[in-house]
């Protein structure tokens, strides 16, 4: 007896159509066999399918059954493939009526029959409906994540049992309904606000800046200065994802099993940060099967460093290549995986190992060879591609002091004129595959970037007497261009480059 369902596999965030055979002949041994390149966790499903089964009052078949994973020259791995073979079985013993050409089967079985939460359920949402798969039978705790494609049905399937009733007309599983995105759903919650943050008033303003255009910055400054407040306050101010950013992060986080159960789109902006003892396939992604990496899933969102120097040199200049690309390739011998890599880089580093060189009021232990040597852990070309550069110096008791301190904007606030700047961009951008200034390609700035005369010529002449290369005289524009976004205005001004030029003139002291 011979029964076909219909499943996936996920290779990276691509999804392969799946077809699970089940083979079960009275003739010969008993025995149960998983063929096709089955990983180990796949290889398992035969004792958990045997006890669920069991478990729900079904006696397994005394028989030979033989499970084929086709095509079988792609590795399958995980433990979604549970359910299919569970239904295969069902299918050749004739107790369940399977639609073969029109459902997805997809779960991980308990050994009581019930289903558990599994990763890569958007993926599939995705895939049917790519291959025009009208009904998806997914665990009840995943099916929220891909409840949101017009013209697929979503069962949530408890257990086998009600599985098994629903296919036999006896009870059905009520479907979904299909939910619709709204970007302003779900309140964010950060950690810190712009209002509690006294002082650092060139700080906020740069942050501000980067959140607008999306741009890569670098917090410099002696230890209790405030770096890693400001940057935790950045989530604060950062506009909420569009439909299209939210599905792209969405598939990220599924593929991952990051999304918890019960959970459904992602619609705020990721928040990611790394400790320094992380590895490179950690930070950019790899593995014997490929995997998406912390910059990946930073994807419209911000990756946060805290003491950069301190990272290994390999590990930071794999991020060169995905800072500027957008996105990262990864070539095994399993084969190759592309992951999109569009995040905003935050880094906080301090001036030296002890961190109080030049610092007026406290002095410096370390040598003038220590200093070098810690500095020259960055290179020049990881520097060029963080558009702002900025000294976080430490704030006076006296500014710490509420009474002493004027009244300071709020998040609230401030995320309002990032998100004017955002939406200018979008339209800006409109009929191009970027989103924000910092995305822009040098062909994009002479279509999109109007530099007044007075503008340019302090420019030119910025680039002349500081010697600035070609990457940081573009990226001045792209920074002058989120100013005049900021300021709702349509033309570069002189203060605006003014200003750009005050973020980018440190790299050049490195």
């Amino acid at each position: 007896m011979l029964a076909k369902v219909l499943s996936a596999a996920h290779f990276g965030l691509e999804t392969v159509l799946v077809e699970v055979e089940v083979n079960l002949a009275q003739k010969g041994f008993p025995g149960f066999y998983i063929i096709g390149l089955p990983s180990k966790a796949v290889e398992e499903a035969k004792e958990r399918v045997k006890t669920a089964l069991a478990n729900c009052g079904i006696d397994f078949p005394q028989a030979k059954i033989i499970v084929n994973l086709a095509p079988a020259d792609l590795p399958k791995e995980g433990s979604c493939y549970d359910l299919p073979i569970a239904m295969g079985i069902l299918g050749c013993l004739r107790m369940v009526e399977l639609p073969f050409d029109k459902s997805f089967f997809y779960g991980e079985l308990s050994l009581d029959g019930t289903l558990r939460h599994t990763k890569g359920v958007f993926l599939l949402g995705l895939a049917a409906k790519e291959k025009g798969i009208k009904n998806l039978f997914v665990p009840a705790l995943s099916a929220n994540e891909c409840n949101v494609f017009d013209g697929i049905q979503v069962y949530p399937v408890e257990s086998l049992t009600k599985l098994m009733s629903h296919l036999n007309n006896e009870q059905p599983i009520k479907k979904l309904d299909p939910t619709k995105f709204e970007s302003e759903s779900e309140k964010v919650s950060e950690e810190f606000d712009f209002a509690e943050i006294l002082g650092q008033e060139q700080a906020k303003r740069a942050l501000e800046i980067a959140a607008a255009g999306g741009h890569n910055i670098l917090l410099q400054g002696p230890p209790g200065a405030g770096k890693t407040m400001l940057a935790r306050a950045l989530s604060g101010i950062l506009p909420p994802l569009t439909e299209k950013e939210s599905l792209e992060v969405t598939k990220i986080y599924s593929a991952t099993g990051n999304i918890p159960p019960g959970g459904s789109l992602i619609r705020q902006r990721p928040f990611r940060t790394a400790h320094h003892t992380i590895s490179q396939i950690g930070l950019i992604g790899g593995g014997s099967q490929p995997h998406p990496g912390e910059i990946s899933l930073s994807h419209c969102g911000v990756l946060f460093l805290d003491e950069l120097p301190e990272f290994a040199r390999a590990t930071l200049e794999a991020l060169r290549q995905p800072m500027e690309d957008g996105v990262v390739n990864i070539s095994r011998a399993a084969g190759s995986a592309q992951f999109p890599s569009r995040f905003m880089l935050v880094a906080a580093s301090n001036p030296c190992p002890c961190g109080f060189w030049q610092d007026p009021k406290k002095q410096c232990r370390c040598t003038p060879r220590q200093i070098l040597s810690y500095q020259n852990r960055l290179s020049g070309p990881l520097l060029e591609r963080i558009d702002l550069h900025l000294h976080v110096p430490a704030v006076e008791i006296e500014r710490l002091i509420p009474e002493n301190v004027p009244k300071q904007e709020s998040s609230k606030v401030i995320k309002q004129r990032v998100k004017k700047a955002r939406e200018v961009q979008e339209h800006r951008f409109l009929k191009t595959n970027i989103h924000t200034n910092a995305e822009m390609k040098n062909k994009h700035l002479k279509k999109f970037c109007h530099v007044s005369p007075e503008a340019l010529r302090l420019l030119k002449q910025a680039a002349s007497s500081f010697q600035l290369s070609a990457r940081s005289y573009f990226r001045l524009i792209k920074i002058s261009q989120t100013i005049a976004d900021l300021d709702a205005e349509k033309r570069i001004s002189p203060n605006h480059a003014a200003e750009a030029l005050q973020y980018r003139l440190k790299v050049q002291e490195k």
